[in-house]
């Protein structure tokens, strides 16, 4: 349908003046702020898209495809219409828009690889609170479907902080509500300018039927001995994803998915998939009644998986789990398995099915961009982070619902409980106990004065060869380092990725400086280590990892350096 306009004169292209902003650095996943900074900041959100549309050389910008969708959070709607008469005034030739502006990230990821656009502008900030005092986020992702490289967020940095006006088409107006295409003719434009709208989950789905056996998946979930599951969509932007493809096309029941309706709020929640946040879910799981439970994060590419009776799973095990039973998704049958790959602050549970299979293994910094650069050289089939993270080489971006039906298909393939699969693959594979602490919003410069110290005290060479002992436990310090990575695809270097304390049995501890801003600093401290007496797999990781927590605050004064006497959250 095109959409008439009063009169057929061509849309007016203004070039507006702005003053820069030095604070537009995007991190990992974009620009993220309070969401007032948006909205009470003149032409903050403007000066930024500018921005992005300016990194792109205007010959490729000429006539090309970009994708745009969000999470549904408050403002998503009024940064749609923004990007949209920007797009327009900047030369891009397309945008396909998720219906009302909603897309999840994977199928964002999904459809820039589908449609070969040159990018994708997503809103989101993920796992953190929606609302008007809560976060917002806008992402850029390359024509691979990932987050942008380094190189292309420092360009589009640069470009923020000299920024003296922009492009814009006040008068475009575009109906997100109806699919279809939509045209508008603009000034000193010789083609017109299309905005296509298309269904939100209508690609991804597809994309899945590709790479799990559908019909196995429905006999699990609707068959006569059917798995009886729980999903919690956390009112992010997952529900619509799991009511259609789960309960509509896979038939499971319509009350195993609940908080399915995208919330501007996400109902005053933190939709972060994590015992802590999920608790609901964690408690209804605790009854007995469902075999399978799972919840999703705001923009769904997290995800966290529940057994019988609340059995939780450690997103380090989960992919772990996936690597083991990688042949029961149809999709790796076809492409075969090229290498697994982990976060660095990931426990070890990985490499222990990457050594038993003889399948290559990467240890990379925190960021799904270092996955990307390994899968576009085709090194990479799998992998996954701590922070419940897990996806594949089918896109560019992690995949919370992927990650489930990689899950139900196991179950479908192995007819166990969550449970028993985890406990067998302890019983083959040994098990890395792991925890992590978080220390939030701790003052930046204690934090960071902290992290200095504590480099001084692990790099000195007096350091290696210590013995700490606490009970009946003595380790020895093997190696300590500030964790570096080299690409390589790109032999690009990056230096500062957390500080590590290894010890001769293989146990880590490592810290990470995440994130400095006006809410301070989050301290985190990561303890993984690894067990095969059969007699030991079983205990609470808080009990066998206490020695080595003990030992990580000894060292690193971390509760004396905060003023703190424990962790906001522990995972």
């Amino acid at each position: 349908m095109v959409l008439p306009t009063m009169d057929d004169s061509p849309l007016p292209v203004l070039t507006l003046p702005t003053f820069a902003y030095n604070d537009q650095k995007p991190g990992t996943s974009g620009l993220r702020k309070k969401t007032y900074v948006y909205e009470t900041k003149t032409n903050y959100l403007q000066n930024f898209v500018q921005s992005i549309f300016f990194s792109i050389d205007l010959r490729d910008r000429q006539g090309s495809t970009v994708v745009v969708g969000g999470d549904g959070r408050y403002f998503n709607k009024t940064a749609v219409e923004i990007i949209v008469q920007m797009a327009g005034a900047n030369g891009i030739g397309r945008l396909v828009i998720g219906q009302n502006g909603i897309l999840s990230t994977p199928a964002v990821s999904c459809i820039i690889r589908k449609i070969k656009a040159i990018g994708g502008i997503i809103l989101t900030a993920s796992h953190n609170p929606g609302g008007p005092n809560g976060d917002f986020g806008i992402k850029f992702n390359t024509a691979n479907g990932g987050p942008a490289p380094e190189a292309v967020t420092d360009k589009i940095f640069q470009i923020s902080k000299t920024l003296e006006e922009y492009a814009i088409c006040p008068d475009l107006k575009v109906d997100l509500t109806t699919i279809g295409k939509q045209q508008f003719d603009l000034e000193n434009k010789f083609k017109p300018f299309t905005v296509e709208i298309v269904d939100s989950v209508e690609s991804y789905a597809n994309m899945l039927r590709n790479i799990f056996d559908f019909a196995a998946l429905k006999e699990l979930l609707s068959g006569q001995k059917q798995l009886h599951i729980r999903l919690d969509a956390m009112h992010g932007v997952v529900g619509p994803y799991v009511k259609k493809i789960l309960c509509e096309e896979l038939g499971a029941p319509a009350n195993s998915a609940v908080n399915c309706v995208p919330l501007e709020d996400f109902g005053g929640h933190h939709p972060d998939p994590n015992l802590t946040y999920a608790a609901d879910l964690v408690e209804t799981m605790k009854g007995g009644e469902y075999d399978f439970g799972a919840a999703f994060d705001g923009d769904g590419d997290r995800n966290m998986v529940l057994g019988k009776h609340g059995f939780f799973v450690n997103p380090s095990d989960s992919v772990a789990v996936i690597a083991a039973n990688i042949f029961s998704i149809p999709y790796f049958q076809q492409t075969g398995v090229r290498g697994f790959a982990r976060s660095m602050p990931t426990s070890g549970a990985l490499d222990n099915v990457a050594k038993a299979t003889k399948i290559s293994m990467y240890e990379t910094p925190t960021g799904w961009k270092f996955f990307g650069n390994l899968m576009d050289a085709n090194k990479l089939s799998l992998c996954g982070e701590e922070s419940f993270g897990t996806g594949s080489d089918h896109i560019r971006e992690k995949d919370g619902l992927w990650a489930v039906l990689a899950w139900l298909s196991i179950l479908a393939t192995r007819k166990q409980s969550v449970e028993d699969i985890m406990k067998e693959h302890w019983q083959k594979f040994g098990r890395n106990f792991f925890t992590r602490y978080d220390y939030e919003e701790v003052d930046s410069d204690a934090a960071s004065k902290m992290m200095k110290d504590l480099e001084a005290v692990i790099l000195d060479r007096a350091f290696i060869g210590q013995k700490f002992s606490v009970g009946d436990k003595t380790y020895t310090v093997e190696k300590s380092d500030d964790f570096q990575y080299s690409d390589p695809v790109d032999g690009s270097i990056s230096r500062n990725q957390g500080l590590r304390i290894v010890f001769s049995d293989g146990s880590r501890i490592i810290f990470r400086l995440s994130g400095t801003g006006s809410a301070g600093a989050t301290i985190r401290l990561y303890i993984d280590s690894y067990e095969k007496d059969l007699q030991k797999i079983y205990q609470d990781p808080q009990v066998m990892l206490a020695p080595l927590v003990t030992i990580a605050l000894k060292v690193s004064e971390l509760h004396e350096r905060t003023g703190r006497s424990g962790p906001t959250v522990i995972t």
